[in-house]
This record gives structure tokens, C-alpha cells and sequence, in this order.
């Protein structure tokens, strides 16, 4: 969902040629958006833009439930997107009335509380899937070959460190949904993990440099860290045979957001055609912005584990919010993170 999440936080402010129009505070994931469209925002703007980075849903929901105060824009998978909508915590903004919305591909309005885009805006979408060295694991093409690598190799394999990511792949090796509120498929989905949890390492977001660095054969892990290996040809990825999930991130304003039209400002900067494909160039992440694809490089053009072909999209499953459904995993999370 996202992103890289490895970074566990920055800063970056950017100075415009404009005259300054104040300031803007992002809060997203790690490594998930392009510091030049930042750049370029200051400068057309004047808005000085300040960006703090979170690993995951979860941590940014807390955070700000917790009172954090002064952030504008959160970035929230659509799920979260969702349940922060029901919390009353984001802002009105008819974003969906801007002339150039009319770049967003209908299906990407997957929003359920938000279904016509009143309040935020999509913002990217990508593959949950397995990146791996060839040169240690060999080809693969799915879960169970990735799972079989540590017996195979004698190498290391990651999970993320993510709840809903890795229990969802015991689900699709169950043949259930990912969002499955039945207590005995969740409690299956957990078993299957239980069950290849000695050939786990770690659960981690820091996957990047341990692929790199040849410590691991392989990692789940979002199709965005492409970024890191565009010239290691040997680290391959691949959108598992038997499903995976995929993510779609939104930009949304804050409630408590405390400078709310500078924020609308960037939503509209962000629907431009040429600042959406700016971003997928550094990012290697798909867009709804639909002009936006004819944009892009070649090289991600032409990557069909970002422009994804309609037989895979099959495959694929997108987290939703579960409700009180969630308690039941937290529960089967716990014992996964736990269990010897």
C-alpha cells in the first residue's frame, strides 16, 4: 500500500522562486512521492512544504488520533481512507469539482464513504508482490516457491511487517478473501502463516538494502521498490501466480488541517497531467491520472507489473474496511508476531 515505508522520517523543505504563500505539511509514507514535484510545487506556488514519513496505516492513524497537530495531508490507503472518514478526521473538499479532475479514471474511485471524490483524491495504486535475487533463489513464480527458497538455499526470506499484507496471503493461499470477517478463515489465513513461519527472518519494511546487499533471496514487498534496483538487473519482481493484493494510496485533507486552502492548492497541482508523471518516473508506481500514463517513461510503459494487464488485475485483491472484523486480527497478528 504504497510505498517503501523504510525511511522512518525526513524533512524537506524546498524554497520557491515565487514569493512565499505559506506553508504545507505532508505526512506520508517513506519514499513515496518525488521531491522534485515538491520542488516544482513551491516554486509555481510559493507554499513552502514540509514532509514527514510514516511506515504504515496503522502509525499514521495513531498519531494523529493521538492529537498530532499541524500535519494538512495524509496520504491513507483506501481502507484507512474509510475508516478516518467514519472518525470524522478529514475535510471536505470538492476536490472532484476541479476542472482537471476529469483526468482520474473513473476506477479509481474505490473509495465506499467517499464514492464520487468529495473529500480526497487518488493519488496511486500498485502490486503486493515478491521481489527476489536470481542469482540466489532462482526463478520463481509465486508463494510457495518463495517459501521454499530457505530450505532450497539455505538463504533468508522477509515478510512485511504488516497485518493485514501478510495474513492476506495466507488468505489467497486459502482460496479467501482478504477481507474475510469469518473467524475460521482468518483463523486460516494465521495457520497458513504459523505454518511457514520458521522460514521467515523477519518482518520488516527494510528490504531495499538487505536485497541489495545480498543478506536475503528474497522479500514481499511493494512493486514500488523497483526504484532501488533499476540497475541490478539480477533482483527481479513478480505479481505471485496464485494472487496477491494490490494498494491504492489517496491524498486527503485533515479535519484539523490548519492550512486547508493551501492544501486544496496542491490537489489541484497534483492533477496535472505532467506533475502525476513526474512522480510515477521517480516512483514506478501506476496513477489514475489517465493523461498521465502517456507521460511516463518507456521503461514503466512498457513494465507489466505497473501497467498491469487485465488478466493478472484478476488476481488481485484490495484491502477494505472490515469494521469490528478487525479485532480478529489484531488477534491472529499477535499470535503470528509472538509464536516461536
Amino acid at each position: 500500500m504504497k510505498a517503501f515505508g523504510w525511511a522512518a522520517a525526513a524533512v524537506v523543505t524546498v524554497a520557491g522562486m515565487a514569493q512565499a504563500e505559506g506553508t504545507l505539511a505532508l505526512y506520508n509514507w517513506g519514499d513515496y512521492i518525488n521531491p522534485d514535484v515538491l520542488t516544482k510545487f513551491t516554486e509555481e506556488t510559493g507554499i513552502k512544504v514540509t514532509l514527514d514519513t510514516y511506515s504504515s496505516n496503522e502509525e499514521m492513524l495513531a498519531k494523529i488520533q493521538a492529537g498530532a497537530t499541524g500535519y494538512d495531508i495524509v496520504f491513507p490507503s483506501v481502507h484507512m481512507n474509510d475508516i478516518m472518514l467514519k472518525l470524522g478526521l478529514l475535510e471536505k473538499t470538492d476536490i472532484n469539482q476541479s476542472p482537471d479532475f476529469k483526468n482520474i479514471d473513473p476506477a479509481f474511485l474505490r473509495s465506499k464513504e467517499d464514492p464520487n471524490s468529495e473529500y480526497c483524491l487518488p493519488y496511486a495504486w500498485g502490486t503486493v508482490g515478491i521481489f527476489y535475487n536470481e542469482d540466489i533463489a532462482g526463478p520463481i513464480t509465486g508463494w510457495a516457491d518463495f517459501f521454499a527458497i530457505p530450505e532450497k538455499t539455505g538463504a533468508k526470506i522477509t515478510l512485511l511487517d504488516d497485518m493485514r499484507e501478510v495474513l492476506a496471503i495466507g488468505h489467497i493461499m486459502n482460496g479467501t478473501s482478504v477481507n474475510s470477517a469469518d473467524p475460521a478463515e482468518v483463523q486460516a489465513a494465521a495457520d497458513y502463516i504459523l505454518a511457514h513461519k520458521s522460514a521467515v527472518n523477519a518482518f520488516t519494511y527494510e528490504v531495499a538494502p538487505l536485497l541489495a546487499s545480498g543478506d536475503i533471496a528474497a522479500a514481499h514487498y511493494f512493486v514500488g521498490g523497483n526504484v532501488f534496483f533499476t540497475e541490478m538487473p539480477n533482483i527481479k519482481y513478480v505479481i505471485p501466480a496464485e494472487g496477491g493484493t494490490m494498494y491504492q494510496e489517496n491524498i486527503c485533507v485533515l479535519a484539523s488541517a490548519p492550512n486547508k486552502e493551501n492544501a486544496k492548492k496542491f490537489m489541484e497541482f497534483y492533477l496535472k497531467p505532467e506533475i502525476a508523471a513526474l512522480n510515477v518516473a521517480q516512483q514506478f508506481n501506476g496513477t489514475p491520472n489517465t493523461p498521465a500514463n502517456a507521460l511516463t517513461p518507456d521503461i514503466i510503459k512498457s513494465n507489466p507489473n505497473i501497467n498491469v494487464a487485465a488478466d493478472t488485475m484478476t488476481r488481485l485483491q484490495i484491502f477494505e474496511d472490515i469494521g469490528a472484523a478487525l479485532k480478529l486480527y489484531d488477534r491472529a497478528w499477535n499470535t503470528i508476531r509472538t509464536a516461536q
